[in-house]
């Protein structure tokens, strides 16, 4: 019998198993709701905010801090809920790169279920690439942004041809997003070197499916994973050869992205039942290897496409966020968007808006929302 994940963190999970977490109620289909009182928290609140909510100017101007919504969960229930710019609780909004760390989960649910291992060929869920050297990409390797694939993550004031995820999402790559991924070379050795990749995340998302379809069905997303922690809205889009677009675009509500953080905050469990293998959030919020030893610009360490606020003493970095509690992690996406769970404070923190002249700082941001829990 073959091992389904072949990391030490894993297996020594295995090993050594824990329990589901337990709680007095799960939001499967809707969240308790008791709001903390604006009298007793509210220096703290209009602090909160005053940061968050400062758009200035006409709104198509995007000037300031564009907050859509701001869910804060405390102890299973939310605490602090404000809409804003057209949004309210039942309106989904765009993912962007959020989608990354659900992509990831899915992995994680394709290995819980024995669908694929970590240490698999690409190729054996992309036959379209068998004959190449994206054959000695890992699964593992997608989700940790370590393809190798000479990739150019460029957003605003580049080019279609210079950007690889522009011309992917809304060029000449975007009917056929399949090969134009596969287009670009594999230029490095897979698993060594970390470099952000929508890429890389799309062609995971790809791999989750074909993975998970063979072995529970063509909506085994939802079946495996989206219905069992009620996420009764999410949009999961595909280009026009079906292939799922899980680098940037799901849709959902803030509430519901709210219980894929729950969801992690619970080691991989949901009202008793694991979804996720033992061991795979920690492994997903460890710093990956090719993280530590590329030591990008990017300050935020990645573990399975999730990002972290973990200092690294031994290369001389200072966690990201040092207001923030050093266990903190985030799913994080483009323009602001952002779930933050903090587990030493039982906390999940959603963040939506379009930041379209500077991203809002995380830092203070989950600072002062974790002021207004306390």
């Amino acid at each position: 019998m073959r091992f389904l994940i072949l990391t030490t963190t894993l297996i020594g999970a295995l090993v050594h198993a824990q329990p589901c977490p337990t709680r007095a109620s799960w939001p499967s289909e809707s969240w308790p709701v008791k709001l903390v009182s604006a009298a007793d928290k509210k220096a703290a609140i209009d602090d909160l905010e005053a940061f968050a909510f400062t758009l200035t100017g006409k709104d198509g101007e995007r000037l300031g801090i564009r907050t859509d919504s701001l869910v804060i969960i405390k102890n299973g229930v939310i605490v602090y809920e404000r809409y804003a710019r057209g949004f309210d609780a039942d309106k989904p909004h765009l993912s962007w790169s959020v989608a990354k760390s659900l992509t990831s989960a899915l992995i994680g649910v394709a290995v819980h279920r024995g669908a694929l291992a970590l240490t698999d060929s690409t190729c054996r869920f992309v036959p379209e690439a068998e004959g190449t050297k994206h054959c000695s990409i890992t699964v593992k390797d997608l989700i940790t942004f370590s393809s190798g694939m000479k990739w150019q993550e460029e957003y605003e004031n580049q080019t279609y041809q210079v950007s690889s995820v522009l011309s992917m999402l809304f060029g000449v790559g975007h009917t056929d997003q399949l090969a134009h991924i596969l287009s670009h070379p594999v230029s490095g050795t897979p698993g060594t070197t970390w470099m952000y990749s929508t890429g890389d995340a799309q062609l995971a998302s790809l791999v989750a499916r074909r993975a998970l379809e063979v072995r529970d069905g063509k909506d085994a997303f939802w079946t495996q994973l989206f219905d069992r922690i009620g996420l009764s809205k999410l949009v999961f889009e595909e280009d026009g050869k079906g292939m799922p677009q899980g680098g940037s675009t799901i849709y959902a509500t803030p509430r519901d992205f709210a219980k894929f953080g729950f969801l992690f905050l619970n080691d991989g469990c949901w009202n008793g039942e694991r979804l996720l293998p033992e061991g795979w959030v920690k492994a997903s919020i460890t710093p990956s290897d090719a993280y530590v030893a590329t030591l990008p610009a990017e300050p935020r360490p990645s573990g399975f496409s999730w990002w972290l606020n973990r200092p690294l003493p031994a290369q001389s970095r200072p966690k990201p966020w040092p207001d923030v509690p050093e266990d903190a992690y985030a799913a994080s996406g483009h323009w602001g968007q952002r779930i933050v769970v903090v587990p030493s404070e039982d906390v999940v923190i959603v963040r939506f808006g379009d930041d379209r002249k500077g991203a809002i700082d995380a830092n203070g941001l989950i600072k002062r929302a974790l002021e207004v829990t306390r």
